[in-house]
């Protein structure tokens, strides 16, 4: 196995050296790119420390200080670092390298994607492009020049404005950007080609003109307009919501097809990956609209929080990334469905989350230790980073968060800063101390908070005893009690609320120690506690609720959310005490309040139908494994298809009413419109589970007469969760359609590898050679691979080891071509210890075999040792 070494926070020291401007020269051949990088750099402090700087892959051409060739003997080079030994205390520094976009796979540093060059440099892949302080705490004004042959990429772009072109000799162009704004490297973007390029604009508040520019592949120039809308909201939701304006003349979007992760942010200049920008109607689902609106919000919003205020280094990734979810959270909430996208928030969080949490590679939002930077970009600092700044929200209120943004943004504009410099602008902003609730950042593990209550019908008075339990790290770190909002309502047997305090009907607790009692007087009778009713805090609950006051709260709680979760609640107690049934051999059985509840939601239309889609939904296999300390896989998939067949069976008319009164109201109102899909598809769902013949025929209808991808890719997937007879017809139709169309056979991609037949792997190792799949691009194997490993527990957890077995084996190849993929396809096998002892081997076994290849990369191999143990 590869070794490397730890990084720790605690070793953290300030840069040695500080780099002023950066000088940019590429001379773009897709196998032999010049980079001349021309860096003004000075000591920082009183030291004599030879110049260190990172590299990674490249050819040296020349070195020169203050214009003077360096002579061998006055540096050295290793696989990562160029060491010069002496340097002045404030010089020139200018170094030529050659790269090989072509051959870089890893799509880190300049890569070739399609016919276009591109870069990725966040977290450290500048370092791919030349020799640099690749660190985000060194901040420096970029001026980068681009040269290429004008026929072949038309069009040049980097960071800043436009401030010089022209025509050079043998058919070449150039063009020099400038970003007046200093930057750490990361985000430093290069992007030459020939797109299609739409254009738009936005008149900031304070009267400039913002020229908006989108640049994507030849004949999808139509697909970007939603983008741009996007972008025009974004950019006046940030002024109206957080008073924060654009700051340069232009605002590119570049989509590209081969790209690591979903975007990114660099400074004017922000590479999509194509699924987050190309969408219409016929070729993009609802859902594919709301996540391209969510990440253009998000890349745009860290322009004031990422870019003007960036990280000091990488363990406060969540300083930038945290922050940015919530905002771009509520930007979407702001524009739609304050309830269904918060319900959207909370189940990656149960789902994913605190699955993380409770494995090998948990962490809390700050980390302490790393050894590869890319691991960093998880849903513990993403996700549950901007829970964190939720719960800040959330004690604050509105005005006093708004106020701490503020003090956030006057007081470090310009600087790469730390968690705690962010948390401290809260305190000083809202005149809060926020000391205990510090611990959110250094603290790992998802906190269980455990209710007892007591009534007294004399008093009158209503009592609540909360206990939180932290999990038992593997680090023996001793874990304090946290700070915890929770969010309490009490609701009468008549489904009233109770007024706990003057015009209040709602309430946030602070549960600040081990446990607290908190006593409510005047409370009539005895009460329903509806608590964590927004997802107030990032936890499990521990209140044994009865099946009779679950469905009481899916009726009266006052909180969409509330309902939801309630709803939830009661589909997984069916599903996990079916599952013990299961184990035990005993005949299964669902209380039949549980499909009485779920009737008078789908009947009820005063709800928005998006809601009702989500309330009858069952929780994934993922969030069901989460709620067990062992895993019985078995049990838990039966228990699930039991509890799903049983409601479909007895709901059914009502769902087909449903489906039939939400196909006929479809008109031609978008927002409505949306909604509406999203109760019919999921009316069909759950009746497609019967597998009636009748129902089959309404998924061929649909899919044979959709107008739209979300009803004919929704259509296919029904047919092919339950294996219905019209599956082949209905495959080969899509995959005929769409056989070029890459980004839509990724759907396709999706469900070869979760389809639920015994021979899915020999179908999908048949997919490898579809013309449209491709190993160096990462949304092809994720689609395809990714849905196997995720989204098909059945097979992927058959019981000879195969599925095991066969991820393995593509990591192994992903290996050398995309380790960073690879690192995340990695992600089920890592919970081994939790599954029964024939599986748990049978993992252990394949983490084995990875722990044993010799050039295993820093990506996967931190994660099989931490796995290992």
């Amino acid at each position: 196995m590869t070794t490397a070494t730890t990084k720790y926070l605690s070793d953290y020291r300030i840069p040695s050296f500080l780099i002023a401007t950066v000088n940019l020269t590429f001379e773009l051949e897709p196998q032999a790119t010049r980079v001349t990088a021309v860096t003004e750099i000075s000591r920082n402090g009183d030291h004599d420390h030879s110049l260190i700087l990172d590299g990674d892959d490249l050819i040296i051409d020349s070195i020169a200080i203050n214009s003077q060739a360096l002579l061998p003997n006055q540096y050295f080079v290793t696989n990562s670092k160029l060491t010069i030994i002496e340097v002045p205390d404030s010089f020139e520094l200018s170094i030529v390298t050659t790269i090989n976009p072509l051959e870089n796979t890893k799509l880190e540093g300049l890569y070739v994607s399609g016919d276009a060059f591109c870069t990725q440099c966040e977290a450290e892949g500048f370092r791919r492009i030349t020799y640099y302080l690749d660190r985000p705490d060194v901040m420096a004004v970029f001026t980068t020049k681009v040269i290429a042959d004008k026929q072949k990429y038309p069009f040049l772009l980097s960071n800043g404005n436009s401030i010089e072109s022209g025509t050079l000799d043998n058919g070449r162009h150039y063009k020099v950007w400038h970003d007046p704004f200093k930057k750490p490297a990361y985000l430093f973007a290069l992007v030459a080609g020939d797109f299609d390029q739409l254009s738009g604009s936005f008149t900031t508040r304070s009267g400039r003109e913002v020229a908006l520019e989108f640049f994507v592949d030849k004949g999808n120039r139509h697909k970007a307009e939603h983008a741009l809308v996007s972008l025009q909201k974004a950019m006046k939701w940030d002024e109206e919501r957080f008073d924060l304006e654009y700051d340069l003349d232009i605002y590119m979007v570049v989509a590209v097809d081969f790209f690591n992760m979903g975007a990114m942010e660099n400074k004017g200049l922000n590479v999509f990956n194509s699924k987050y920008v190309l969408a219409d109607v016929e070729s993009a689902t609802d859902a594919d609209f709301d996540g391209i609106e969510s990440v253009i919000g998000h890349e745009y919003f860290h322009n004031w929080t990422g870019n003007r205020i960036t990280c000091r280094d990488w363990f406060q990734l969540s300083l930038k990334e945290g922050l940015t979810v919530f905002r771009d959270q509520e930007f979407s909430s702001d524009l739609g469905s304050r309830a269904v996208n918060r319900i959207s928030a909370v189940k990656v969080m149960r789902s994913h989350q605190f699955a993380e949490d409770a494995g090998p590679m948990a962490h809390p939002i700050r980390p302490e230790a790393v050894i590869e930077m890319n691991n960093f970009y998880t849903v513990t600092v993403y996700n549950k980073g901007a829970e964190v700044i939720r719960m800040i929200h959330t004690l604050l209120g509105e005005d006093g968060f708004q106020r701490g943004m503020a003090r956030y943004i006057e007081q470090f504009d310009g600087m790469a800063v730390t968690c705690d410099d962010f948390v401290a602008a809260m305190e000083q902003g809202a005149g809060v101390d926020l000391s205990q609730f510090r611990l959110w950042y250094s603290q790992a593990g998802t906190p269980t908070i455990t209710v007892s209550e007591s009534y007294d019908q004399v008093k009158q008075q209503y009592q609540l005893t909360l206990s939180q339990m932290l999990p038992n790290p593997d680090n023996g770190q001793k874990l304090l009690p946290l700070h915890i909002p929770v969010s309490v309502e009490l609701i009468s047997a008549q489904g009233q609320l109770f007024e706990l305090a003057e015009g209040l009907t709602h309430t946030v607790l602070e549960l600040t120690e081990t446990q607290q009692t908190f006593v409510f007087d005047n409370i009539a009778s005895k009460p329903l506690a509806s608590l964590l009713g927004d997802f107030s805090a990032p936890v499990k609950l521990n209140f044994d609720y009865s099946d009779q006051q679950l469905a009481h709260l899916i009726r009266f709680a006052s909180s969409d959310v509330a309902r939801w979760d309630s709803a939830q609640k009661f589909l997984t107690k069916a599903i996990i005490e079916n599952s013990l049934l299961h184990s035990r051999g005993d005949r299964l059985d669902v209380n039949p309040l549980l499909g009485e509840s779920l009737k008078q939601v789908l009947a009820d239309l005063s709800i928005d139908p998006a809601l009702v889609a989500l309330m009858i939904e069952l929780p994934s296999v993922m969030e069901l494994f989460e709620l067990v300390d062992s895993i019985a896989i078995d049990a838990i998939i039966e228990a699930r298809n039991f509890v799903q067949h049983h409601l479909a069976t007895q709901l059914f008319s009502l769902l087909h009413t449903c489906y039939e009164r939400t196909s006929m109201a479809i008109g031609n109102d978008c927002d409505k419109d949306v909604s509406l899909r999203q109760l019919k598809n999921a009316s069909l769902k759950l009746m497609a589970v019967t597998a009636a013949v009748d129902v089959e025929g309404m998924v061929k209808q649909q899919y044979l007469q959709a107008t739209n991808m979300t009803d004919s890719i929704s259509a296919l997937s029904y047919a092919n969760e339950n294996n219905l007879s019209c599956l082949s017809q209905l495959n080969g139709l899509f995959e005929q359609k769409w056989a070029k169309n890459g980004l839509v056979m990724d759907k396709w991609f999706a469900l070869v590898g979760a389809n639920p037949s015994a021979n899915v792997i020999t179908s999908i190792i048949t997919t490898f050679e579809h013309q449209a799949f491709s190993w160096q691009n990462p949304n092809r194997v994720r689609s395809l691979i990714g849905s196997f490993a995720m989204a098909n527990p059945k097979n992927f957890h058959a019981i000879d080891g195969s599925g095991y077995l066969f991820l393995t084996d593509q990591i192994i190849k992903l290996n050398t071509i995309n380790p960073q993929i690879a690192s995340r396809l990695i992600t089920p096998l890592l919970q081994w210890k939790k599954h029964d002892l024939i599986r748990s081997n049978l993992i252990k076994q394949q983490l084995q075999r990875l722990a044993e290849i010799e050039n295993l990369a820093t990506d996967l191999s931190e994660k099989v040792n931490m796995s290992l143990g």
